[in-house]
């Protein structure tokens, strides 16, 4: 493990193939399951930074298991298990280091299509809408401000490209990828799943501005939600109280990491700058915010 001040940046776990770390995830196979680990990784840009979030994976893991459930109604999911004293026993040993991080799924197929819902005007929807009144070609009502609340929720699908930039493509090419009913199938489930948690977490002092779901097939054919869900990593999540159409909005999400980014002279390629303690500590706590709100409880620290 890799680790400072307590934040972990990397794990391997001898006799566990890592088959994959993305931007801020592990993940080992585990036969005929699979174990995902979030660490404290954070990314702007595409970019990983050399700096850790303090409990930044454990409040993934936290709220993706929160989301999971909740949602499971909706839609299966790929959860098999997260509390640690059910994993196999060759994982005991590394309890410090799993415990709250990590839970163990189904393996699946992941579908080569991202699945973005967005309900507010922000981002480079907002971008586009200020050039066409569209948002990936979704024609929109003239007069929406920059954080405006759509008049419904839409779906806008992407693909990844090989430099790891995401790629807004029309539902016509999503069909053309998936097959017409996987492609109605997850534009269903996207749409019903966010609409759920966004009213749930009004309620709680947070809009969900857009989301990002990814969803794989089970062998039988059987769609399921995948991946982490409603984090602050996947989506924008803004203070409810705060909330001021024609502004950009304060956040709970890694978006106050890019704010500082844009103020240096940094080019956005790799590496990353180091983060200054008093980043890292507001993220840190805005992270902690999000779950604190959503859930109603405290994110205890590992002992």
């Amino acid at each position: 493990m890799k680790s400072n001040d307590n934040v972990m940046l990397t794990i391997d776990i001898p006799g566990l193939k890592k088959l994959r770390s993305g931007k801020v995830r592990e993940i080992f196979d585990l036969g005929d399951r699979l174990l995902f680990l979030a660490t404290d990784r954070i990314s702007a840009f595409d970019v990983i930074m050399p700096t850790g979030i303090p409990q930044k994976g454990r409040v993934l893991c936290s709220i993706s298991k929160f989301w999971f459930e909740k949602t499971a109604h909706i839609i299966p999911n790929h959860v098999l298990e997260t509390e640690f004293e059910q994993f196999p026993p060759q994982l005991q040993p590394y309890r410090q280091q799993l415990e709250g991080r990590a839970m163990i799924v189904k393996k699946c197929e992941p579908l080569a299509v991202e699945c973005i819902v967005r309900g507010y005007l922000a981002g480079s929807g907002r971008k586009e809408y200020k050039q066409s009144q569209t948002v990936c070609g979704i024609k929109l009502p003239a007069g929406l401000r920059e954080s405006s609340e759509l008049p419904e929720p839409i779906f806008t699908p992407s693909t990844k490209a090989q430099s790891g930039h995401d790629i807004n493509i029309p539902f016509e090419e999503a069909v053309r990828i998936l097959g017409q009913p996987l492609a109605e199938r997850v534009r269903d489930a996207s749409l019903a799943v966010y609409k759920w948690a966004r009213a749930f977490a009004r309620e709680r002092g947070i809009i969900i501005a857009d989301t990002k779901f990814e969803f794989g097939t089970l062998p039988g054919g059987e769609v399921i939600l995948t991946d982490e869900v409603l984090t602050p990593d996947s989506s924008r999540f803004w203070p409810a109280d705060q909330y001021k159409p024609g502004l950009s909005q304060p956040s709970f999400d890694k978006q106050f990491v890019r704010d500082y980014l844009e103020t240096l002279t940094w080019d956005k390629t790799p590496p990353g700058p180091e983060l200054p303690p008093r980043i890292v500590a507001k993220t840190s706590e805005k992270y902690l915010e999000a779950y604190r709100r959503l859930t109603g409880e405290e994110l205890l620290r590992n002992a």
